[in-house]
């Protein structure tokens, strides 16, 4: 951890008397009023790490993650300049290793091509202050309603130059998403942040990173050694066997003591409440209980963990059956938002390589395309999934599964669908110069995709299978309170604003390179050095 506090201090010389106070102790004109809860969190990060005072007068907090908060500061400079810089404050439950590789990260291949460098860092205790740069950006909601084409070929060129940049040093991001892209429209200016799940390839050149690689490797295999060891010391009769196939044949719910008690000799135990097999918290509570000597409890701990060659009952059901519950969890890497996981991610595959950040980078594409954002909305990774399968296609899906060994079942065959046609109704710009009146009925409903366009009956096929995407019924119920002739007229007007920024001229070629980072094997998806060479970005 020596490298946490040498870092590159000829670069970042700060006066020692810089804060930037009046004598009274007031903030500086300008600065808005901040919530008591803010202020208390600044003075508490002051207190953790006294050295900050001496730099930087902390103005607001500007984000909240699970392992950091992101702060604004000012800084006065030995030349007389004002300065304004981003202090990441870690959590102190962040691991050390973990810390010095994201500092590693920022300054082996920050700096440049968009990629955020760091300036600095403060350590006290278990305490640690990341200082960089601080860029100010436009919110990418904004942006989805001010950006012309060109706009969005510039965005994507320079976001793909960042990819670049980290995948050379064999850096997996594993978070990207438009938050992490920073970009300053009026000064042109891009930078690629938060490095905090970051993992190395096979040939990382980040040392740190080769140490975590390493440290997960070591961690997955004693989670599935110990899986495996469990269900070893509990061989299974043909009694077990039959009941459990019975159990599963009647669908019944298990009986089990809560909270789990060791009767006393002489004894019942305590009272019996039914539990649904799918709670995890039930799950936990049964193993606990078969290690105490009480009957019943031992007879619940035998027949918790299932034969691998018992057929599962639940396929197409709402419920997970014991035998599914009880089978080995395959333990893989599933870093990342919800909604920009790849395929891979989350299908569990345990080799997971840089072709993660380009799908995520291929959502950030498809947001702009369709002006949908978030895009994909989704509770759990199953879920998700089901969306993805919803616009690739189930076949395609399960195809490419089975090449990096994995298989996916479906209940209903989903038809790959044309991504122009789904991003042009979405936007509001299908043939709308051409198409009359009373094809009003073709708008559709993508209630997992962010937006209110309501759905009436659908006509054609693909539009039944883009409005059988829904999965989240909130979105419906607030299209339909909407009046459907005042969201129609905003839909025409919104149509004829994007006719201005070029969007009723949007090339084949950009959805070429959006059906290139989007291709769910991701040994044949498309690389950042490739993407920043596709005729999409000829000219720039």
């Amino acid at each position: 951890m020596a490298m946490l506090e040498n870092l590159s201090k000829d670069s970042f010389n700060l006066h020692q008397n810089g804060q930037l106070k009046n004598d009274s102790g007031k903030e500086n004109k300008g600065s808005h009023k901040l919530s008591t809860e803010i202020k208390i969190d600044i003075e508490r990060l002051y207190e953790a790490v006294p050295r900050l005072s001496s730099f930087f007068f902390i103005e607001d907090k500007i984000g909240e993650g699970t392992f950091s908060s992101v702060y604004l500061a000012t800084a006065q400079l030995t030349s007389g300049k004002v300065e304004k810089f981003a202090l990441k404050h870690l959590i102190p439950t962040s691991h050390p290793v973990r810390i010095a590789a994201e500092l590693q990260c920022l300054t082996v291949a920050g700096g440049e091509d968009n990629v955020m460098g760091v300036k600095y860092c403060f350590r006290k205790d278990d305490h640690v202050v990341i200082v960089m740069p601080y860029l100010e950006h436009d919110s990418f909601l904004d942006l989805l309603s001010s950006m012309n084409l060109e706009d969005v070929r510039e965005y994507m060129y320079n976001l793909l130059k960042a990819l670049k940049r980290i995948h050379h040093f064999g850096i997996i991001h594993r978070d990207i998403k438009p938050s992490n892209f920073l970009y300053n429209g009026c000064l042109k200016k891009y930078a690629l942040v938060d490095f905090g799940l970051a993992q190395g390839t096979h040939n990382t050149k980040i040392e740190l990173l080769k140490v975590v690689r390493a440290e997960d490797q070591q961690r997955s295999c004693l989670k599935t050694k110990s899986a495996t060891s469990s269900g070893i010391k509990h061989p299974h009769s043909e009694t077990t066997s039959k009941a459990l196939v019975q159990h599963s044949a009647e669908k019944q719910p298990i009986k089990r003591p809560w909270p789990p008690t060791q009767a006393k000799p002489g004894k019942p135990a305590r009272s019996i409440k039914t539990a649904d097999i799918t709670s995890r918290k039930i799950l936990v509570a049964k193993r606990k209980a078969g290690s105490s000597k009480n009957a019943s409890s031992c007879l619940i701990r035998k027949s918790s963990v299932c034969p691998s060659n018992l057929t599962c009952d639940c396929y197409t059901t709402d419920r997970i059956c014991s035998v599914c519950f009880s089978r080995r969890h395959q333990v893989a890497p599933r870093a990342g938002t919800p909604g920009f996981r790849a395929p891979e991610v989350l299908m569990k595959c345990p080799h997971q390589t840089s072709a993660i950040d380009m799908w995520s980078a291929g959502v950030v594409f498809l947001s702009l395309l369709s002006a949908r954002y978030p895009f994909f909305k989704a509770s759990d990774d199953l879920t998700a999934l089901a969306q993805i399968m919803t616009i690739r296609g189930s076949k395609e899906t399960i195809e490419a599964a089975k090449l990096f060994g994995k298989a996916v079942s479906c209940s209903k065959e989903c038809p790959k669908l044309d991504l122009r046609t789904l991003c042009e109704r979405l936007r509001g710009t299908h043939c709308f110069s051409k198409r009359k009146s009373s094809q009003k009925s073709e708008l559709m409903d993508c209630s997992h995709i962010s937006g209110t366009v309501p759905a009436p009956d659908a006509k054609d096929e693909e539009t039944k299978q883009i409005a059988s995407l829904s999965s989240i019924q909130e979105v419906q119920n607030q299209a339909r309170k909407v009046n459907q002739d005042v969201e129609w007229n905003s839909v025409k007007s919104k149509a004829k604003s994007s006719d201005l920024k070029n969007w009723c001229a949007v090339p084949d070629l950009a959805y070429d390179l959006l059906d290139k980072l989007l291709d769910l094997n991701p040994a044949t998806r498309i690389t950042a050095e490739m993407a920043l060479g596709h005729p999409f970005f000829e000219g720039i």
